[in-house]
C-alpha cells in the first residue's frame, strides 16, 4: 500500500489516522477510548446573541481532544492541525483551553510529533517537541501531577475518589469540574478554610453535593452540615441534589437532634437565635461534624455576629466552605477575611459569555417626580386630610415616607404595556419598596390587566413574607409548568434562592444601592430553559438602579439598555439610537459600610398618600452586548459595519473570500456567530437584497442589487447555453428560487424536492441530468459565480 500523503489530509483525517492511534497506543495501554478520550469535546454552550427579534447562540468552544486520568479528573488538551501546519501550530490554542478547563498538560500536533507544554513544570522543562509514539501514558501524566501536587497516597486517595453517578451520564459543565477538583484537591491537602465564588444560577447546590460526596466517600470527612439560610431551599436540596445521601441524611428542626445520621441540613436561623435556638446546635459536641458548608454566606450578613459566623465558630475545628454569588467585602462586612481569598471564581460575565446564563436587555424609564422630585404646595393635604410636611420628596422617600398612587398606576400601565407587546403569560418579579407597596402594586396590575386577573385571580400575586396565600404559591411561580402565578409582587423574599428558569421580566421600582442585593435580583432571571424558550430576560428600571452596572464591581453588562421616551413603547426598538448614552445623574452609588437596607430605626415618620399629583414618563434608553459582552452604543447597522470590517479590511478582501468560498452560506454564518444577524438588517435596509448585498452595503458601502436584478442579469448573458434543455430548466428554475428567497435555498440539494423542480424528477434522476453529484455540485457554483461577477 503506497504512503499516504499527508499535506492532503483533512484536520479529521490527520486525527482518525495519527493521533488517536498515538494517544492509544499500539496495542491500546496508554489511553482507553471509551473512558479516558473525549474528542471534539464541547465544554461551552455559545453566548446568547439578541438583536431585534432574532435570538442565536454563538460558537461554543471545543477542543480537538480532553483526555481524562478518570471520569471527570481531566488532565490535557490536544489540538490538531492538518499537516500543512506545523507542530506547535495548535499550542496557542491548546494553551487557551488548558487554562480555561484548569488543566496541567497541553499538546498540539500535526500529525509527524506532538508539541508538549507542562503547566506543573515537574519535569523541569515546560516545552518539548515528543515523537508520534511517545505520547506519555495516563499513569505518566498522573505521576507528575501528583508530585507537582505533593499528594500523599493517602491525600492522593480523597483526590481521586470518584463522582457520584446516577448513570444518566449527567457530565459536570467544565466550572463545576474546577470548583469540585481544586476544592476536594485543597482539603485532601489539609486547607480548612474554603471560599467559592459561583454567580446565581450555576449549580452552586450542585457542586457542593457532589464536594461533599467525594469527601465522604473517600472517609476523608464523615459527619458533614449544609447551611441554608432559607427553608425552601433545605427542603429543595434534600429532595434534589442531596437526594443519594438517602438514609445517611436528615434535617435538623427546633425541635429533634438525633446524632446517628452523617449528613444533616439545617437552616442557620433554626439553630440560632433565642438561648433556647442557640442550645440547638449546642447539643453537638464542638468536633462533632468534620466538614461545614455554608450556602449563600453573603446573606445573614457577613458580619461578625453574623448567624453562621457563631455556628461555624463553635465548630470551628471542621473543615469549613463558604458558597456564595456575591462576595462581600466593605470595611465592617467580610467574608473573604473569615474564609480566605476564593479557591475560585466564576462570574456572571463568565457565564453569559460562555451561553450557561441568559444575558439581558435593559428598559429604563425616568419619571419626571423620580428625576426632578416633588414638593408639596403649602398646607397640601394627602388623601386622608394629612398636612404633608413641607420639604422636597424623591424617588427614594417614594413608597416610603410618601405615596404618589399615580405613580404606582404609571409603572403598572407601563408593565402591562410591555407584556401586552411581548408576552402576557410571560413569569414577571415586581421589586417594590415595602410589603405595603407590593400589596397596592399588586392591586396596580390587577386594574392594568382586568380581563387576565378575572379570569384566574393567581394571574397576578403578592408573594411576601407576611403572605401565606402568596408564600404558598412560591412553587408554582418557579414551577415552568404551571402557568400561575404570572406576576409575583414583592419585596425582600424573592431576592434570592428563588430558582425561577422561565422569569422573562424583573421591574425594578425600589431603590437599591447593595452591590450584593442588585447581583442576587438579577440572578433570578439569569436561569435559562430552553425547553420553555427562555434564552434571555428583560429589566425594567423605573429608579435608576441599573447605574450600577457601571460600577466595576458588577461583572455582567446588559446586552441592551432601553430607554423610551413620553408616550413610546417600552418594548426596546431593533435598533439602538444612534447617538451615545450618559450615565444618569448621580453616577453610581456605592454600597454602604454594613450594606442597604431598611432605614435605621428612629423617628416613626408619618406616611403620606396622595392620589392627584399626576406623573409621567420623562426619559428612556437602550445598550447591546456583543459577541465579546462588550457594551454597544450604536446602531445595529453601526455595529455590523464594524464586525464585518475586523474580518474583513476591504471590499476586495470580502469578495476574494466570497469568491472562493465552496459553501457561501458558511461565511455569513460565521458573521451571524458575531452578532451580524443579517434578517434584522433586512428589516432595516430592504427585504429583496441578498445577504451578499446586505453585507457590501451596509460595510463598504457599495451599491446594493436586489435578488431579482442579478438573476436578471445572468439570465441576459445566457451563461448556462451549453447545457442540455432539461440541466439548463432547472438552472433557470433554481435562479428563481434565488430571486425569491435567496442563496441558501441554493445551496442545499433539499430544494430539489420542492416545486417546480420536482417537475424534472427526483433529487438523483435531476443530478444524473448534469452527469452525477460533482458535476452538479459545479454546475451551481458557476450559477453562483455568474450571480455575483457584477461585483
Amino acid at each position: 500500500m503506497p504512503d499516504l500523503d499527508k499535506k492532503s489530509l483533512t484536520e479529521a483525517d490527520i486525527r482518525s489516522k495519527f493521533i488517536t492511534p498515538a494517544l492509544v497506543g499500539l496495542n491500546g495501554e496508554k489511553w482507553n477510548l471509551m473512558t479516558q478520550i473525549r474528542e471534539e469535546a464541547f465544554f461551552t454552550k455559545g453566548r446568547v446573541i439578541v438583536r431585534g427579534k432574532t435570538v442565536k447562540r454563538g460558537e461554543a468552544k471545543k477542543a480537538d481532544y480532553i483526555l481524562s486520568y478518570k471520569p471527570n479528573l481531566p488532565l490535557a488538551v490536544v489540538e490538531a492541525k492538518d499537516n500543512n501546519h506545523s507542530v506547535g501550530a495548535g499550542m496557542q490554542q491548546a494553551l487557551e483551553y488548558a487554562e480555561i478547563l484548569d488543566v496541567p498538560f497541553a499538546y498540539s500536533s500535526n500529525g509527524d510529533a506532538f508539541l508538549e507544554h507542562d503547566r506543573t513544570v515537574t519535569s523541569g522543562r515546560v516545552t518539548r517537541e515528543i515523537p508520534l509514539d511517545q505520547f506519555p501514558t495516563a499513569e505518566e501524566l498522573w505521576a507528575r501531577y501528583r508530585q507537582a501536587k505533593g499528594f500523599s497516597a493517602k491525600q492522593e486517595a480523597v483526590a481521586t475518589q470518584d463522582y457520584y453517578d446516577d448513570g444518566s451520564r449527567k457530565i459536570p459543565r467544565y466550572y463545576q469540574h474546577i470548583a469540585i477538583n481544586r476544592t476536594v484537591d485543597a482539603i485532601a491537602r489539609g486547607e480548612n478554610r474554603i471560599l467559592l465564588v459561583m454567580a446565581t444560577g450555576t449549580g452552586k447546590t450542585y457542586t457542593a453535593f457532589q464536594i461533599i460526596w467525594r469527601l465522604w466517600k473517600s472517609g476523608a470527612k464523615k459527619r458533614i452540615l449544609f447551611l441554608v439560610d432559607r427553608n425552601i431551599l433545605a427542603d429543595q436540596t434534600k429532595t434534589n441534589d442531596f437526594k443519594p445521601f438517602g438514609q445517611a441524611m436528615t434535617k435538623i428542626t427546633n425541635r429533634t437532634v438525633d446524632k446517628a445520621f452523617e449528613i444533616y441540613l439545617c437552616l442557620y436561623q433554626a439553630v440560632t437565635g433565642t438561648e433556647e435556638e442557640r442550645n440547638i446546635y449546642k447539643q453537638f459536641s464542638p468536633d462533632f461534624f468534620d466538614l461545614i458548608v455554608v450556602d449563600e454566606c453573603h446573606r445573614g450578613s457577613a458580619d461578625n455576629d453574623a448567624a453562621w459566623r457563631q455556628v461555624l465558630e463553635y465548630f470551628s475545628s471542621a473543615t469549613q466552605i463558604g458558597l456564595t454569588a456575591t462576595p462581600k467585602e466593605t470595611k465592617t462586612v467580610s467574608n473573604i477575611e473569615y474564609f480566605g481569598e476564593p479557591i475560585y471564581t466564576y462570574s456572571l460575565r463568565q457565564g453569559i459569555s460562555d451561553g450557561f446564563l441568559a444575558p439581558y436587555k435593559v428598559v429604563r424609564l425616568g419619571l419626571d417626580k423620580d428625576l426632578d422630585g416633588w414638593r408639596p404646595e403649602a398646607g397640601q393635604t394627602d388623601k386622608y386630610g394629612q398636612i404633608i410636611e413641607d420639604r422636597e420628596y424623591n424617588s427614594k422617600d417614594y413608597d416610603r415616607n410618601l405615596v404618589l398612587e399615580k405613580r404606582t398606576t404609571l409603572v403598572a400601565a407601563k408593565v402591562t404595556e410591555f407584556l401586552k407587546a411581548t408576552n402576557r403569560f410571560a413569569k414577571t418579579i415586581i421589586f417594590c419598596e415595602n410589603i405595603d407597596h407590593a400589596e397596592r402594586m399588586r392591586q396596580a396590575m390587577v386594574n392594568a390587566n382586568p380581563d387576565l386577573a378575572a379570569a384566574n385571580a393567581k394571574y397576578v400575586m403578592r408573594i411576601t413574607g407576611d403572605n401565606d396565600e402568596g408564600k404558598a404559591q412560591l412553587d408554582n411561580f418557579i414551577d415552568p409548568e404551571s402557568t400561575y402565578p404570572v406576576i409575583a409582587c414583592t419585596s425582600r423574599l424573592m431576592s434570592t434562592g428563588v430558582d425561577a428558569q422561565t422569569c422573562h421580566l424583573i421591574v425594578l421600582d425600589r431603590s437599591i444601592a447593595s452591590m450584593t442585593e442588585f447581583k442576587q435580583i438579577i440572578g433570578r432571571g439569569t436561569r435559562i430553559n430552553e425547553d420553555y424558550g427562555k434564552l434571555y430576560f428583560t429589566i425594567m428600571d423605573f429608579r435608576q438602579v441599573t447605574a450600577l452596572f457601571a460600577d466595576p464591581d458588577f461583572d455582567g453588562e446588559p446586552m441592551q439598555i432601553y430607554s423610551p421616551g413620553p408616550g413610546e413603547t417600552p418594548v426596546p426598538p431593533d435598533e439602538d439610537p444612534e447617538d451615545g448614552l450618559e450615565e444618569p445623574p448621580g453616577g453610581v452609588v456605592k454600597e454602604p459600610p454594613g450594606g442597604f437596607g431598611d432605614p435605621e430605626p428612629g423617628p416613626v415618620r408619618t406616611k403620606y398618600y396622595v392620589n392627584n399629583v399626576e406623573v409621567r414618563v420623562a426619559t428612556e434608553r437602550v445598550q447591546y452586548l456583543d459577541a465579546n459582552g462588550k457594551l454597544i452604543t450604536e446602531s445595529l447597522k453601526d455595529y455590523s459595519r464594524k464586525t464585518v470590517r475586523s474580518a474583513y479590511a476591504s471590499l476586495e478582501d470580502f469578495l476574494t473570500v466570497w469568491r472562493d468560498a465552496e459553501r457561501k452560506q458558511a461565511i455569513l454564518e460565521e458573521l451571524a456567530a458575531k452578532g451580524v444577524f443579517l434578517d434584522e438588517l433586512a428589516e432595516q435596509v430592504g427585504r429583496d437584497y441578498d445577504a451578499f448585498d446586505l453585507v457590501c452595503h451596509v460595510a463598504f458601502e457599495a451599491p446594493p442589487l436586489t435578488r431579482k436584478e442579478r438573476a436578471e442579469k445572468v439570465k441576459k448573458r445566457n451563461v448556462f447555453g451549453k447545457y442540455g434543455g432539461q440541466a439548463r430548466a432547472v438552472l433557470d428554475a433554481l435562479l428563481q428560487k434565488y430571486a425569491d428567497s435567496g442563496l441558501k435555498s441554493v445551496e442545499s440539494l433539499e430544494i430539489l424536492k420542492v416545486d417546480p423542480l420536482t417537475a424534472y424528477g427526483t433529487p438523483m434522476e435531476i443530478v444524473a441530468l448534469f452527469g452525477g453529484k460533482p458535476s452538479y455540485v459545479a454546475a451551481v457554483r458557476e450559477l453562483e459565480t455568474a450571480l455575483y461577477q457584477v461585483a
